[in-house]
């Protein structure tokens, strides 16, 4: 019987980029359904994606009658969260924005030509065969997190496998991932909530401090979020607890009619989201207090030195009186630390008014 791995890899490669904590944060445009069922569209989305930023293409291979029941939704009698909105029936509506599966191989052409990763979401074995052997890792999305036949069938093509976790416990997740260990040490998990609407409200359903409770969970896993927040705050944030891996969907214009458009980010703020999190990633730094190459100077006129109130000969025994704090402090100054181990000695020479103190002056 074969052994399955019980750790997982603190690094990992995608389409030859390395992954991990030490390494700028992989960004992953979701064009999802914004293609909205035109190839031309699709195309000119992946184009302005790589322009604004993102490292990555993503579609969702889906067909209607293989990933709804429109006699299920219709059991459910409206009480179907942001899709109640929707003018068509759930089944109309995935109709109409599927990926046609003849655009899987001109598209994943067109995004190796100019230099950015095709990835996409499978979500029937039929998507998954097709695109097994052309996408450098694979998206498992939250509502297929108890689908562990499927997420097996994944795991065992030894991709990294990008683990979406919205509207989960941490046991549904827990029983994901060891479905995915079992196959294969290469897994992104990912902190989601699945609410589409874009409300601002949402910004207190994010839990970013999942994340933190992976982390503990999964000692070095390596972290993501795939959020659906407006603007980049939630990102910027996740980065900070330490995603390296983000996805948000994409589109050219949010004012377009269709289920992704409204709270995707557009070229724009797109870029805007990658321009705060590489600062972010700079400022986080190596986590050790010191000082930094581009404080030399600070240190000097910032710091505080012993100095001397008044000129005073040689032999003069100090006292406080004799003496004041004040800035600057040049290196070999004596600091303010100091300040009792100063008092009774006498000046080896005579210090004129204002004069900082080295060690060199005390008997």
């Amino acid at each position: 019987m074969k052994d399955f791995p019980v750790d997982w890899n603190a690094s990992l490669e995608i389409a030859g980029r390395k992954i991990d904590i030490t390494q700028p944060t992989y960004f992953i445009a979701d064009i999802a359904a914004n293609h909205d069922g035109d190839f031309e569209r699709a195309r000119d989305l992946i184009h302005l994606a790589k322009e604004a930023g993102a490292d990555c293409a993503k579609f969702q291979h889906f067909l209607a009658d293989k990933i709804v029941s429109q006699k299920g939704f219709d059991a459910l009698k409206g009480n179907m969260g942001h899709q109640t909105e929707w003018k068509k029936s759930v089944v109309e509506v995935y109709d109409q924005y599927h990926f046609r599966r003849d655009w899987t191989q001109p598209l994943r052409e067109e995004c190796e030509k100019i230099g950015v990763d095709f990835m996409t979401t499978p979500y029937d074995y039929e998507a998954l065969a097709e695109v097994a052997s052309i996408v450098p890792a694979i998206k498992i999305g939250s509502g297929d997190i108890t689908w562990h036949g499927f997420i097996d069938a994944v795991a065992q093509l030894d991709k990294p496998v990008l683990l979406a976790t919205g509207a989960a416990t941490m046991v549904d997740v827990e029983q994901a991932v060891d479905v995915v260990l079992r196959r294969t040490k290469n897994i992104v998990l990912m902190q989601c909530n699945t609410n589409y609407t874009g409300s601002l409200e949402n910004f207190k359903f994010v839990n970013l401090n999942v994340l933190r409770s992976f982390a503990v969970r999964y000692p070095n896993m390596i972290l993501g979020l795939s959020d659906h927040t407006p603007g980049h705050s939630a990102v910027v944030g996740a980065v900070t607890l330490g995603a390296r891996v983000i996805e948000k969907h994409f589109t050219d214009d949010n004012a377009r009619v269709g289920p992704d458009h409204s709270f995707a980010l557009n070229p724009v703020t797109w870029r805007d989201m990658v321009d705060a999190t590489r600062e972010v990633e700079y400022s986080l730094g190596s986590g050790v207090k010191q000082l930094e190459d581009n404080e030399d100077e600070t240190i000097v006129v910032q710091r505080r030195s012993i100095r001397l109130k008044a000129a005073l000969p040689a032999g003069h025994v100090l006292t406080a009186d004799d003496l004041e704090c004040l800035r600057p402090c040049p290196l070999d100054a004596i600091d303010p630390r100091h300040w009792d181990a100063v008092l009774g000695k006498s000046l080896k020479q005579a210090k004129t008014d204002g004069e900082h103190l080295v060690w060199a002056d005390l008997e």
